[in-house]
């Protein structure tokens, strides 16, 4: 039998696969883009992702096991999706448009969905939104640096 977590799970790492629609050429262009001093912590970008989409994937299953199957519980992974995929539409979008700005904005949408997310979901499950937690706090962190890069690359805004 196929399990609510099994689908969730399964769902998250195909959309997560999304973000792969990345050209080297694309990455390239990033790669030379000058980053902040601060910004010490690059090479654990990929693991702080991994945590953000395990700890979403937990939190959607929570919230399914709740109430599974209802109308409510449905809009509610509708939601979840779409923060997953504004989450995986920032390095395409960004790298595509070779873009600073267009990452900035996708990045601070991303927020604020993850943000209403959280909020929706808190009085459901307060063991859902916490998991949350690691997303509505890497987010901002992820699109100041961003927003950050904007002034030290004006060329590629």
């Amino acid at each position: 039998m196929i399990r609510s977590w099994m689908v969730i799970g399964g769902v998250t790492f195909l959309v997560a696969l999304g973000s792969n629609l990345i050209t080297p050429k694309d990455v390239k262009w990033f790669k030379h883009l000058q980053r902040p001093r601060w910004l010490t912590f690059e090479a654990l970008i990929p693991v702080i992702w991994s945590i953000v989409f395990i700890c979403g994937a937990w939190s959607a299953y929570i919230i399914w096991e709740k109430d599974p199957g209802s109308q409510k519980t449905w809009l509610l992974m509708a939601f979840y999706l779409l923060v997953e995929i504004a989450i995986v539409s920032y390095n395409p979008g960004m790298l595509r448009l070779r873009s600073l700005k267009a990452g900035t904005i996708i990045g601070a949408t991303g927020t604020l969905l993850g943000l209403l997310l959280l909020l929706t979901v808190w009085p459901i499950s307060g063991w859902a939104a916490a998991l949350l937690l690691p997303y509505v706090i890497w987010s901002p962190i992820g699109t100041y640096t961003t927003w950050e890069m904007i002034r030290l690359n004006p060329a590629d805004q």
